[in-house]
């Protein structure tokens, strides 16, 4: 019996349970390959302190008046970033035939997308943490509260979640790892750079401020800067709320039936 037949019948729940199999086999490779932790770890490190300290004073007129600003929006941006590795990780999965050895045993067809996602998604929240625990040294203080600093946290998993999945849909379709990264600098990067991450948006042009407004990765950044530092929080936590289940239930769909096509 193929496990084309023996899917279907898996039960959510014992599929949810894979899921979580697969996500701490992901997290322990960690201890063998380092590199993992570390791609999550430098690359935020060095855009933090590059843009405070070399951009801050230009910027903002103070290092810490921009690293006040410029902190929710770099760890959005970050996040974001972080995504792509969801694609490139399950890319290499399946061109060295780790999901041939998946797919003679019954599990969930869905199963090896989310254990994938979620590891992946526990990294994402160790490298929020490791942004705002440097922020703090760097002088970077959470204005509103506890529940605003959880909100933060709980906001940006849930649009990294869903984002992933647009990662997952470009690691299943093309057949080397590295045309994920090729996606990134041509989506992400403008996605992420044309936003209010870096600078306010009235600093900018009338005709660029309209996109920059409806920019999804702005809508997320000031919901950060909402829940960690001040300002609106309703609106823009919302729009990222619905973002994110917009891009949910769209990529979603598409990557399980790309997965099951390719596997």
């Amino acid at each position: 019996m193929t496990a084309a037949v023996l899917a279907p019948r898996v039960r959510p729940v014992e599929g949810l349970r894979q899921s979580v199999s697969l996500s701490w086999r992901t997290l322990v490779q960690i201890k063998h390959n380092p590199m993992e932790l570390i791609d999550f770890s430098l690359q935020p490190i060095m855009f933090l302190l590059l843009f405070t300290y070399v951009f801050g004073g230009a910027v903002a007129g103070s290092p810490g008046e921009y690293l006040t600003f410029a902190l929710p929006g770099l760890i959005v941006q970050n996040a974001l970033f972080g995504t792509l590795n969801t694609g490139v990780g399950l890319c290499n999965d399946l061109t060295k035939g780790v999901f041939d050895r998946l797919r003679a045993l019954p599990i969930a067809r869905w199963a090896p997308l989310t254990g994938r996602i979620v590891a992946d998604v526990v990294k994402q929240a160790w490298a929020m943490a490791l942004l705002l625990g440097l922020g703090a040294i760097m002088g970077f203080r959470v204005g509103t509260s506890v529940a605003g600093l959880l909100g933060a946290f709980g906001v940006l998993l849930g649009v990294v979640l869903a984002f992933s999945w647009i990662s997952v849909l470009v690691g299943v379709l093309v057949k080397e790892p590295e045309r994920v990264m090729v996606f990134g600098f041509a989506v992400m990067f403008p996605l992420t750079f044309v936003s209010n991450v870096f600078v306010p948006t009235d600093t900018m042009p009338g005709w660029l401020q309209a996109w920059v407004n409806v920019n999804p990765v702005t809508i997320v950044a000031d919901a950060i800067r909402g829940l960690l530092v001040s300002g609106p929080v309703g609106s823009p936590v919302t729009g990222s709320l619905l973002w994110a289940l917009g891009i949910l239930v769209v990529f979603g769909p598409l990557s399980v039936r790309a997965f099951r096509r390719r596997a």
